[in-house]
């Protein structure tokens, strides 16, 4: 799956002459945790609700209403964004690249640029509801959840193993271990899967558990 598959397009923008009050207006009303910074369509910036709190005086201050909202309007986004690179990623990146890029970078999103415009935004509710979907947790099935020795052509018996005895497989994903074993996760769209986990014991396959999710 591509970056392209899952990220929100046209994400809403500002740019450094964009006011504080204004930016954190445009996160209430729609709802949005961080803005891309455009200067005259490039990317220079990106903006997050921590960032606007940090510049933002806090409830203590001495400062009346009048003139907290007089500072958020007069100060601008340019003196606020960071003087660095600005990480971005292609729309044809591997969604696991985006995925890897915000867990060692800390970050909660990734502005997607091509051909040095910006296309969109990956956040980690993107790559969360990708992972959702790949494991079919919102589609009706039969969860399978298996220890496998964790050695080539494993996974191909398995899954004649599934076919031959009427199985069909939706979604699969695989977690290895350092013990040398292989945790395979399979959703079936069969709610009558003892044939499948019988022979699936004597080929010498433990089955963890079978458990049919009717939720959609």
């Amino acid at each position: 799956m591509r970056v392209r598959d899952k990220m929100t397009r046209n994400p809403v923008t500002i740019t450094p002459q964009t006011t504080i009050a204004d930016a954190l207006a445009l996160m209430r009303e729609g709802n949005f945790r961080r803005l891309p910074v455009l200067d005259k369509g490039k990317l220079v910036g990106i903006v997050t609700d921590r960032d606007l709190s940090e510049v933002s005086p806090s409830p203590a201050t001495s400062l009346s209403v009048f003139e907290l909202n007089y500072l958020l309007s007069r100060t601008k986004i340019g003196t606020i964004i960071k003087k660095q690179q600005v990480i971005s990623i292609s729309p044809d990146a591997y969604l696991e690249e985006a995925a890897l890029i915000m867990r060692d970078h800390e970050i909660g999103a990734i502005p997607v640029v091509e051909e040095g415009k910006l296309v969109g935004i990956i956040t980690e509710s993107n790559i969360f509801d990708a992972f959702i979907e790949m494991m079919g947790l919102r589609d009706p099935g039969t969860r399978l959840e298996l220890e496998l020795e964790d050695k080539p052509g494993m996974l191909v018996k398995v899954s004649e193993i599934v076919w031959k005895n009427g199985g069909d497989i939706s979604h699969l994903a695989v977690f290895h271990h350092q013990s040398g074993k292989a945790h395979l996760v399979l959703q079936l769209r069969n709610k009558d899967v003892d044939t499948v986990v019988n022979t699936l014991r004597e080929n010498g396959i433990t089955v963890r558990s079978a458990a049919w999710k009717g939720y959609a």
